[in-house]
C-alpha cells in the first residue's frame, strides 16, 4: 500500500477519501480550518474533517499550507502521494515537490475545458451537453497540469448544481482508483493539457445569484439550475427578495421582468422567450409550488420583477 496524504474540504471530496482507505494507507488528512457558520456563527468542521475523524485519521489543518511549519508537518508524514480533491488553498512548489511520486487533483471537469473553482456550475451555465472527471499531476498554475486520465458523462436536461456535483464526486473517485495503481507503479505517462483550448470557472459570489430579466429565458432556466442549491437565485418583488428555485423556458413575448398568465399558468417576460417559474421563495418563508404562492399573493400578476 501506498503512504497517501489526501486533502480536501467539501462534500466533494469525501468519496474520494473513501475509495483511498479501502486500498491505500491514508496516513493524514489536511483540510480547511474550522469555519463560523449558522445563524449563531459557531465554527463548524470541514465535511472532510468530520468524516476523518470519525474514521480515527490525523487531521491537520494549516491556515495558510504555504507556511514553514505546515511544510515541515506534511514532509514528516513520509507520503509517496498527495492527493487534493476541492482543497481550497492553492499548493506552492514547497508542497508539490514532497511526496516521493506526485500530487494528484480530482477535478470535476474534462481539463482545459473549465480550470478554477466553479466548474459544476460553469458547465451547466454555459449549456453544456458532456462534462466529466480529470484526475492531473499538479502544477503550480490553476489546473494546468499534465492529465492522468479522464471519464465524460452527459449533463441531463434537467441537471442542477447539487445532482452534478454529486455525480462528478463518485465519478472522480472512481476514476482515481482506477489510475492510481499505474501513477505508483510508473506505468502511465500523464500528458499536457492543450492551453489553447482552455476555459476558466471563477469562484461564485452569492450576488451573482441575482436575475437579469433582460437575458434569454434559456440563460435564466440554466442559471437557476446551475445555481441550485447554492447561492440560489433571486430576483425582487414588491421590495423583497423573491428567491426562484424552478422553472422551464419556452417562446413567447412579455416586457422584460413582468409576470403573465399564459396557458394556465405563470411566466416572466425576458429578453428572449418567457420563463415559467415553478416554485417561489419569499425571504424567511417557505418554499412554495407556483399554484400555492398565488393562492396567497394574487397581485403577483401583472407585477414587475427587478434584478
Amino acid at each position: 500500500m501506498a503512504r497517501i496524504v489526501f486533502m480536501g474540504t467539501p462534500d466533494f471530496a469525501l468519496p474520494s477519501l473513501r475509495v483511498l482507505l479501502e486500498s491505500q494507507d491514508v496516513v493524514a488528512v489536511v483540510t480547511q480550518p474550522d469555519r463560523p457558520a449558522g445563524r449563531k456563527r459557531q465554527l463548524r468542521a470541514s465535511p472532510v474533517k468530520q468524516f476523518a475523524l470519525n474514521a480515527d485519521l490525523p487531521v491537520l489543518q494549516p491556515a495558510r499550507i504555504r507556511d514553514a511549519d505546515a511544510t515541515a508537518a506534511l514532509q514528516g508524514l513520509d507520503a509517496d502521494v498527495f492527493v487534493v480533491a476541492a482543497y481550497g488553498q492553492i499548493l506552492p512548489r514547497s508542497v508539490l515537490d514532497i511526496p516521493r511520486v506526485a500530487c494528484l487533483n480530482v477535478h470535476a471537469s474534462l481539463l482545459p475545458r473549465w480550470r478554477g473553482a466553479a466548474p459544476i456550475q460553469a458547465a451547466i451555465l454555459a449549456g453544456d451537453q458532456e462534462t466529466g472527471a480529470t484526475i492531473m499531476v499538479m502544477d503550480e498554475g490553476l489546473d494546468t497540469g499534465p492529465l492522468v486520465a479522464q471519464r465524460p458523462i452527459t449533463i441531463d436536461a434537467a441537471e442542477t448544481g447539487q445532482s452534478l456535483h454529486d455525480r462528478l464526486a463518485v465519478l472522480g473517485a472512481e476514476l482515481l482508483a482506477a489510475c492510481l495503481p499505474s501513477v505508483l507503479d510508473g506505468s502511465i505517462a500523464p500528458a499536457a493539457q492543450d492551453a489553447s483550448r482552455a476555459t476558466y470557472a471563477p469562484s461564485i459570489k452569492k450576488d451573482q445569484g441575482a436575475l437579469d430579466w433582460t437575458r434569454p429565458a434559456a440563460e435564466i432556466e440554466r442559471k437557476v439550475r446551475a445555481f441550485t442549491p447554492w447561492p440560489g437565485t433571486f430576483t425582487r418583488w414588491n421590495d423583497m427578495t423573491l428567491k426562484i428555485h424552478g422553472g422551464y423556458d419556452d417562446a413567447g413575448v412579455a416586457p422584460f421582468g413582468t409576470v403573465v398568465e399564459r396557458g394556465g399558468s405563470v411566466a416572466i417576460g425576458t429578453g428572449r422567450g418567457l420563463y415559467f417559474p415553478t416554485e417561489l421563495q419569499l425571504a424567511g418563508k417557505r418554499r412554495q409550488s407556483i399554484a400555492v404562492f398565488l393562492n396567497g399573493h394574487g397581485d403577483f400578476i401583472g407585477s414587475i420583477l427587478r434584478s
